[in-house]
């Protein structure tokens, strides 16, 4: 009798989906290799212990990965070492699916510490794994509403000194990553936000979640300020000189903008790498904007008067209102992803964000959507008249390299 082959509900369809596979016995690699590429997944990696999965999420396959299928007693690493160093040490979204042949309860525990530690569990699955079960985990994945970060924020302050994180900055062991935008008209790459991630000598890439809050309480965060303005210049000579003439988004802190020399500072940097002011945008969010020190307002104003762009982040997701926001002189109003990601069925939010970029286009500044992470949302988004998107619908943040190739195929006009 003819089976039903199950049914992978993705974000555009089956064939985008990357998985890794965590197993130290290679047969069992193997079969479920052969169930996820009858499920029509794109991709599968293969990994005989935890320490080889991280070196593949590290340094070989960075971003490549949206499912983990993974089995727990393993030598070396074992699966609940390999989880926590998921939890503390990645910056880019997967789902987990637990893949082992011991007691129940032990694996329901393991599925409560990987929530425990903010990663998104699909589910368990016991020992022999089935092409029905694997298929239904796979659709659970196709379906998550918002994908995050993994950064469990209780595990996120103090894992690392001042000290040890501007030492790692002098040694410019931080490194750019780039999340395009896209414009809803065309498709094309018109600017692209820039972070930074540690690439930690001994623990590999760390997020930015792991470090920003600790210098941003000690009020050392100008030495990081500088190294991003920095990266933003070089990358958008470099985009430029390729024929993409995309704007670099970069944030700005509070504790940045409390420095009364910033706008000087900065003007300098990136004019001394060889950029111009007028192709970087500088993004604050809700709640800086509505601060009364007037040395943020002047730094604001006087970098818009240098040829910065201003952009107001996460519009929406605090208690502002635009009257507030009046006294910043900003040309991008980014709204929250807090907001987009319920539109489809919370019609409260719908016609919030549709006010919002109403109230963009009679300003005259560009509306930008965070949290596009369906065909849906965009679908809605773009009916709204919204002006970019970006989301991991649209792309997930990239190294350089990356970045180049997506632009090549969003292709941007000069």
């Amino acid at each position: 009798m003819e089976t039903t082959r199950p049914e992978i509900i993705n974000r555009a369809n089956s064939s985008k989906l990357r998985v890794l596979v965590v197993d130290d016995q290679q047969f069992v690699c193997l079969a479920v290799q052969r169930m996820l590429i009858s499920l029509g997944v794109k991709e599968v990696l293969l990994a005989n212990d935890g320490e080889r999965a991280l070196d593949i999420l590290q340094y070989e396959r960075p971003n490549a990965v949206d499912v983990v299928i993974c089995d727990l007693d393993m030598p070396g690493m074992d699966g609940l070492g390999f989880l926590r160093h998921l939890a503390l040490f990645h910056f880019f979204p997967l789902s987990i699916i637990i893949a082992s042949g011991l007691d129940a309860t032990l694996i329901s525990s393991v599925g409560k510490m990987t929530q425990a530690y903010g990663l998104h569990l699909l589910g368990s699955i016991e020992k022999p794994l089935s092409l029905a079960t694997l298929g239904e985990m796979l659709e659970l994945h196709a379906e998550r509403p918002e994908t995050k970060l993994f950064v469990s924020p209780e595990l996120a302050p103090n894992l690392y000194s001042v000290e040890e994180i501007l030492e790692g900055v002098r040694l410019r062991q931080f490194e750019p990553f780039f999340q395009p935008e896209v414009s809803f008209k065309n498709n094309h790459v018109v600017s692209t936000e820039l972070s930074v991630h540690w690439r930690h000598p001994k623990y590999g890439l760390i997020s930015p979640y792991h470090f920003i809050g600790t210098l941003e309480k000690a009020n050392k965060m100008a030495e990081l300020t500088y190294l991003v303005l920095q990266h933003a210049a070089t990358a958008s000579i470099a985009l430029r000189e390729l024929k993409h003439p995309i704007t670099i988004a970069a944030h700005l802190s509070l504790a940045s903008l409390t420095d009364s020399a910033l706008a000087d500072k900065a003007t300098a940097i990136v004019q001394s790498a060889g950029g111009d002011p007028n192709h970087i945008v500088l993004e604050i969010s809700e709640a800086t904007a509505m601060t009364e020190d007037a040395r943020v307002l002047e730094n604001l104003t006087r970098l818009r008067m240098r040829g910065f762009g201003l952009s107001i982040d996460d519009y929406g997701a605090g208690l502002s209102n635009m009257l507030q926001l009046s006294r910043i002189p900003f040309d991008r109003l980014k709204m929250a992803a807090s907001l987009v990601k319920d539109i489809p069925e919370n019609q409260t939010k719908l016609f919030m964000l549709e006010s919002n970029i109403e109230m963009a286009h009679k300003l005259h500044v560009v509306s930008l959507a965070k949290g596009v992470m369906s065909q849906q949302h965009w679908d809605i988004l773009r009916n709204m008249d919204c002006d970019v998107a970006q989301g991991n619908f649209v792309a997930r943040p990239m190294n350089f390299a990356a970045l180049l190739d997506f632009c090549e195929s969003h292709q941007s006009i000069i």
